[in-house]
């Protein structure tokens, strides 16, 4: 009966084909315009659903939870990352919280390629001057770029998007070498040609580019702060497409204003939407706007999978996405 059907509130415009199939299934109550909740309307949506879908965009912290009704069971994230969500506090309240994992690793190791080529070979600059009608003919001395093939690239995060991100480097003729909490396992690390450094330290300061592929969490906050980024070579370029967090955008734009580092490319920001304003001064540094995981087809399989993470619960069965301690 349509009674018994678990109460969804979905906090952000999805997917039409989403939305319609969460319909079918759930009693859904769907976002009329494409904005975040605002805190009120989240306290509001809480208190009496069983599920809540929410996106990065909202700050699921221990005090919005605190406010949560009994019903609540479930905060199906639509996304792979979830640093926005109090995962302890979730459950001490015997909220579980699943995430969509793996559906935008392809997505995400594209478009980091793509920004590697796009700082490396200075593209923004010649979008500019296309777009402008300076571009006179061409030139034996215009628009040098730096060619990527036998630079050393260090991956900083090396789960499922940090060794997509490899796979695709070394097919360009990039040298691969990277950092991690645990090395891994040989027949990961033999294919790739990759040499695992204990010492980020270490590392960054031998490296051609930096790309930034690790999650956001109490650990990771500023990992690549001031310090660290003063060991880059000059020549280097630093490229993230993970969380902003990570890095210290303040010392970040200083030292690409100075030439201390050649280039970033940038598809997140440290306070989201608010990018340091003295960043788009630049013309070494490409900036996108949160895009590395918007395909059509990663969108859609983040969908299906926030749908089978909730039916899985009505039936009685923890979520195969569920995520857990080890995780955090």
């Amino acid at each position: 009966m349509p009674s018994e059907r678990l109460s969804v509130v979905v906090t952000r415009r999805l997917p039409e084909v989403v939305e319609t199939r969460l319909m079918e299934l759930f009693d859904v109550k769907l976002r009329e315009d494409d904005t975040p909740m605002t805190r009120a309307e989240l306290i509001e949506a809480i208190q009496d659903c069983d599920v809540l879908v929410p996106t990065l965009t909202d700050d699921i912290d221990a005090g919005l939870i605190g406010q949560a009704g009994e019903r609540l069971k479930l905060i199906a994230n639509y996304g792979a990352g979830f640093d926005h969500i109090d995962v302890n506090t979730a459950r001490q309240r015997g909220i579980l919280v699943s995430n969509t994992p793996g559906v935008v690793t392809d997505d995400t190791a594209d478009m980091t390629m793509a920004l590697i080529l796009g700082v490396t070979r200075g593209i923004p600059r010649g979008l500019s001057a296309m777009s402008s009608g300076e571009w006179n003919g061409w030139s034996p001395t215009a628009f040098l770029g730096g060619r990527i093939g036998g630079r050393r690239l260090g991956i900083l995060g090396m789960g499922r998007i940090g060794q997509a991100v490899a796979r695709r480097a070394r097919a360009f003729g990039m040298q691969i070498h990277y950092h991690n909490r645990r090395r891994l396992r040989p027949e990961i690390e033999q294919p790739l040609e990759a040499t695992y450094w204990e010492s980020l330290d270490q590392m960054v300061a031998r490296m051609d580019v930096i790309s930034v592929n690790c999650p956001h969490t109490p650990s990771t906050f500023h990992l690549m702060n001031a310090r660290r980024l003063k060991l880059m070579k000059p020549s280097a370029v630093i490229v993230n497409t993970s969380r902003g967090e990570v890095i210290d955008e303040n010392a970040l734009t200083r030292m690409l204003a100075t030439g201390d580092i050649a280039g970033a490319g940038l598809d997140v920001y440290e306070r989201g939407a608010e990018a340091n304003p003295k960043l788009r001064e630049l013309d070494n540094v490409v900036m996108l706007p949160h895009m590395g995981s918007a395909t059509v087809e990663g969108r859609m399989e983040m969908g299906e999978k926030v749908i089978i993470n909730i039916k899985t619960f009505a039936d009685g069965h923890r979520p195969p996405d569920q995520v857990v301690p080890a995780m955090l």
